[in-house]
């Protein structure tokens, strides 16, 4: 299965017309589902504080462990 270096080059290109357009899905995603997260920190200041302090101890009971 040798392949010159022409048609690495094509198979390359096609890959990257494949990968790229779920990659910019991907990054789409990230940035639409970053911005619910910090809307709803906002919106939700205390209940936010209260799940990290929450998080936090038990994270930590756990990491304490042996």
């Amino acid at each position: 299965m040798d392949m010159n270096p022409q048609q690495v080059a094509d198979r390359a290109r096609q890959l990257q017309d494949q990968v790229l357009p779920q990659l910019d899905e991907a990054r789409q995603n990230l940035v639409d589902m970053n911005h619910r997260v910090v809307s709803f920190i906002r919106a939700n200041p205390g209940t936010c504080l209260l799940g990290a302090v929450a998080v936090g101890f038990l994270v930590g009971r756990i990491a304490s462990r042996r």
